[in-house]
């Protein structure tokens, strides 16, 4: 008999095989991973937008807190800050102001009909339920990220977000 150099197919199907079962057993792992990443991003995302509006309502006394979240970032996505102004205080990056960051989007309302404007509600939902995010957050004036599961839930006032569980409870 000649010996033969190389793997038989049956050693190559084993081979395939094996393969196949790690990574049926990796992938839904490093989908939760990517899901609990986005929704890390979406509450830092809640905790600097309620930061920045304490800077900007210390900034802008007879404003209040900012009317528009746009009012936060330089102008855009892309922008260079032009120069701090009340409407476009250049506290937050533009990639945020613009509303839409990890996989979830933000919302952003002032509870108030004129200035000064004296709360607001921000909320992040994810944009494709489950797939990249569960959690829905929001957080107001009192500096507190909350959060629902499952996610999304009408938040509309200050009151309807500080009812939800805060982050650490």
């Amino acid at each position: 008999m000649r010996k033969q150099k190389g793997f038989s197919l049956i050693e190559l199907l084993i081979v395939v095989a094996i393969i196949l079962i790690i990574a049926a057993i990796a992938i839904p792992n490093l989908l939760r991973a990517r899901i609990a990443a986005n929704e890390s991003s979406a509450a830092a995302s809640v905790r600097t937008i309620d930061t920045a509006e304490v800077s900007y309502t210390t900034a802008y006394p007879t404003q209040g807190y900012s009317a528009t979240l746009v009012a936060l970032g330089p102008g855009g996505v892309n922008a260079a800050c032009p120069g701090a102004a009340q409407a476009n205080a250049c506290i937050i990056d533009g990639l945020l102001a613009a509303g839409t960051k990890s996989g979830y989007t933000l919302g952003y309302t002032a509870l108030g009909a004129a200035a000064p404007i004296t709360d607001f509600v921000v909320i992040n939902n994810a944009v494709t339920q489950g797939t990249t995010g569960v959690k829905a957050f929001c957080g107001t004036s009192d500096n507190v990220v909350r959060f629902v599961t499952p996610g999304p839930t009408a938040v509309a006032t200050a009151g309807t977000c500080q009812a939800l569980s805060a982050i650490g409870q």
